[in-house]
């Protein structure tokens, strides 16, 4: 049987490029549907066996009641047809900064601040994100991140392998959300305090070498590529399709970059095919989905 996706979220935070990026996949998207019409319309394509379904549901739609969407799930997880909830989020600076850009009105502030309707937003939906069996933050997402993460979680089942994405990052601007295993590198002899070293990057090969010839660097390593090597296998046998592995240092410039940079080498000579995304380095781009 085919499966049911419902997509929800904070309004802002992407559900209309998830949608398209579903329907890239083969699924057939319904958006902005009435809660009321959810129940019949996947009973009537269950019977019919169609094409993968996602339906695009928030706090826009006519008489929303998270509570009673969540009791409408329960009724259809009943079902053959498999569901999974899909709850997209972003920081309130984030979902500000995005109205703000697009000039929108908030769906729940029409004539109030784009900040009072967030707030509301954020406590009536907080049931559903905790509900969801996939939670996705695309605040420092681009689309082409997102469409990887909804690729490895929802993409056909008949593709073979196991996604790995690499991100390095800086510790000071928070972690990935999206990261599955992380690993913090600030142990490490930091290029940061070497004038000629700082304002490369940890792609430049005077850094690498720098951040190698730390004494712990080998062992470090060594250990680090054997503990992937024995994971990868196990998750891809569980049957995890996607796998986000992040590595931090403090600024997100140098070490950490290094290290990416070599472990994305090295999951590509074992026969992967790893994303590589340096998410704080200058230059970096952030998802900038018009509000719904």
């Amino acid at each position: 049987m085919t499966p049911l996706v419902v997509v929800t979220g904070m309004a802002g935070a992407g559900r209309t490029s998830a949608l398209k990026i579903l329907e890239d996949l083969g699924f057939e998207a319904v958006d902005n549907l009435p809660l009321g019409l959810l129940s019949r319309l996947a009973a009537e394509t269950e019977t019919e066996d169609p094409s993968p379904l996602a339906l695009g549901i928030d706090s826009r739609a006519r008489a929303f009641d998270p509570e009673r969407l969540l009791a409408v799930l329960a009724d259809l997880r009943r079902g053959r047809r498999p569901l999974r909830l899909l709850f997209l989020d972003a920081d309130d600076e984030v979902l500000l900064r995005r109205f703000v850009e697009t000039r929108r009105r908030h769906p729940l502030a029409p004539g109030r601040p784009v900040a009072d309707g967030i707030v509301r937003e954020r406590q009536m939906m907080a049931p559903l994100k905790a509900a969801a069996d996939l939670v996705v933050d695309t605040g420092r997402l681009t689309v082409a991140d997102l469409r990887r993460i909804l690729e490895g979680h929802f993409g056909p089942r008949d593709r073979p392998g196991l996604t790995v994405t690499v991100v390095s990052f800086a510790f000071r601007h928070g972690l990935p959300r999206e990261a599955d295993l992380v690993f913090d590198v600030r142990f490490l002899a930091n290029p940061h305090y070497v004038e000629a070293l700082r304002p490369l990057t940890g792609r430049d090969p005077r850094v690498a070498a720098h951040v190698r010839a730390d004494p712990d660097y080998d062992a470090f390593e060594s250990r680090l590529f054997g503990l992937l090597e024995f994971l990868l296998p196990r998750y891809r046998a569980e049957g995890r399709r996607y796998l986000t592995v992040a590595v931090g240092c403090t600024g997100g410039r140098h070490r950490s970059v290094t290290v990416a940079e070599r472990l994305a080498a090295h999951l590509r000579r074992l026969g992967y095919t790893p994303h590589l995304v340096h998410r704080d380095l200058p230059g970096g781009t952030r998802m900038a989905d018009p509000a719904p």
